[in-house]
């Protein structure tokens, strides 16, 4: 079978794998039909992503049909339905694990980066990490990881409807905040860079939004709350300056939920953590209630999800496209490997 190889030299090869055989003892084996290259992904092939094997086998975000079933799987999972899967692991022994927050697991490996992914034919999994996707068909399930991962921040921050939320950073998991935020009834800000991102998260129910390089960001959001600023900030970006933004522009006695990981040290002003009494949370991965709510919007909302697909692409394509995407790192969603065809 056909699986996609990339390399930290910004090498990505096709490579020829022996399809697994029938599912063991409590596994499934999924038909891989779309696959998601996310931001892990591109920062792996420029070598940047220092958590990845290499060389690894890419992809977490995953539409998929199951194949079939080996024994002791419950008999709601069927071959022929739609899946998705939880891509993490977790040891069930850790602090994060004793606490039941199984997503921020010390020791998670996610598929694609600390163990080999989803990127190929098929895979086979534990029946616990597999999850239906209802009526959505394969294509639009590949988009369920990554919205789940804003989806969590959001019940990071504990937002409710009378919150005004800024979500900086409109990527696909900076587009599952806004989405769920707004579905929360909170207002939101969406910011960003490139006025598209800003119209189409407008399409995902952001009241409002700022582009942050053609508008002073400080007045803007002055004038949108009041002079308060907003109640919650979600960075969904991970540089220097969003992380500043967030801890800048949240209000007093806000709340900051941190999902990006920024490649160098941030200088903060430690002294706005005191005077605004912040709450400064991390948001990592999600949990498997992120993943059903997500699907469950997909399922019964009218999400623009062909806007939130760059391209979908061949395997044999696969490292034309990383080059672009290297290239042109602004104006790209989500780009999905069909392995179906």
């Amino acid at each position: 079978m056909k699986a996609i190889q990339i390399t930290h030299s910004q090498e990505l090869n096709i490579i020829d794998l022996e399809k697994p055989q029938a599912p063991g003892r409590g596994e499934i084996l999924l038909k891989l039909h779309y696959v998601g290259f996310c931001g892990s992904d591109i920062n792996t092939f420029m070598g940047r992503n220092t958590m990845a094997l290499n060389p690894v086998i890419p992809g977490h975000e995953v539409g998929a049909v199951i194949e079939a079933v080996g024994e002791e799987v419950p008999s709601g999972l069927k071959p022929g339905m739609v899946v998705t899967c939880n891509p993490y692991t977790n040891c069930g022994k850790c602090a994060s694990c004793r606490n039941q927050r199984v997503n921020a697991c010390e020791h998670n490996e996610t598929l694609g980066v600390q163990r080999n992914g989803a990127m190929k034919e098929y895979i086979v999994l534990p029946w616990e990490k597999v999850i239906p996707a209802g009526s959505l068909t394969p294509k639009v399930t590949a988009l369920v990881e990554p919205m789940s991962v804003g989806f969590h921040a959001v019940s990071r921050a504990q937002v409710t409807d009378i919150d005004v939320v800024m979500v900086i950073g409109c990527g696909m998991v900076g587009m599952g905040a806004i989405v769920r935020a707004a579905l929360r009834g909170a207002t939101v800000i969406a910011a960003d860079i490139d006025d598209e991102k800003l119209a189409l998260a407008k399409k995902m129910g952001a009241a409002y939004s700022v582009n942050t390089i053609k508008e002073d960001v400080h007045q803007r959001l002055q004038e949108l709350t009041g002079g308060f600023g907003p109640d919650v900030v979600i960075e969904a970006v991970g540089s220097v300056p969003t992380y500043q933004m967030a801890i800048n522009e949240v209000a007093f006695t806000g709340r900051v939920a941190c999902i990006g990981y920024a490649k160098s040290e941030v200088s903060l002003q430690t002294k706005y953590f005191v005077q605004k009494e912040l709450d400064i949370r991390g948001s990592r991965n999600a949990m498997p209630s992120d993943f059903r709510a997500v699907i469950h919007y997909l399922e019964t909302n009218d999400c623009p999800t062909d806007e939130l697909i760059t391209k979908v692409i061949k395997p044999e394509e696969a490292l034309d496209t990383m080059r672009w995407w290297s290239e042109n790192p602004g104006k790209v969603f989500r780009i999905l490997v069909n392995f179906a065809d």
